[in-house]
């Protein structure tokens, strides 16, 4: 039987076990809040006002696609009902997401922020595989800006409008927008 030398193995005496806790701690996760959640009413006028803003970005970027190539008028996905409905889906769980992620993180905002570019990453794979497909480039960029103008409208108005405040005063200061390293505590 191999001995695992104790610094790689976790309390557990498992090896890979100490990759969880490093794993929380990259993402911010765990440990003391210093920072109060959004209010739920703040959450749902941002909820709100972001499926308002997303769905008018998406009136705007058709629009736009449309005036600038031509020949993507009449393509199925700009159609409203196409993607409107898929839009609300999108919004309502990322902003049911931004409660959850001010729960858990010592560092909501930094961690909805790269939530949301893996999200938006995520849904541009269903874009590049219709162009693969053979749909109309121009099109299929403009689906993709769509996903991106989402992203930022939502992600903006749910920080913003339903900010986690600082947990010492009644001030809206936003916790958890430092880039670096939490400050370890002294034990």
């Amino acid at each position: 039987m191999t001995r695992v030398p104790p610094s790689s193995a976790g309390p557990s005496g498992r090896v890979g076990a100490p990759a969880v806790p490093i794993l929380i701690r990259l993402a911010r996760l765990g440990g003391p809040r210093d920072h109060r959640l959004p209010s739920a009413l703040r959450v749902l006028v941002a909820t709100v006002a972001s499926l308002a803003g997303s769905l008018l970005a998406d009136v705007v970027v058709v629009a736009l696609a449309e005036a600038v190539a031509p020949s993507t008028k009449g393509y199925a996905h700009f159609a409203f009902a196409d993607y409107a409905k898929l839009t609300v889906i999108g919004v309502v769980i990322a902003c049911a997401a931004w409660p959850v992620v001010t729960r858990l993180s010592w560092a909501p905002r930094w961690l909805f922020f790269r939530l949301a570019v893996v999200v938006t990453l995520f849904l541009w794979l269903p874009d590049l595989y219709i162009l693969h497909q053979g749909q109309p480039t121009k099109a299929v960029a403009a689906l993709m800006v769509m996903h991106l103008a989402i992203a930022v409208v939502t992600y903006n108005l749910l920080v913003r409008m339903a900010p986690v405040r600082a947990a010492n005063g009644p001030s809206d200061h936003v916790a958890g927008t430092t880039s670096g390293p939490r400050p370890r505590r002294a034990s």
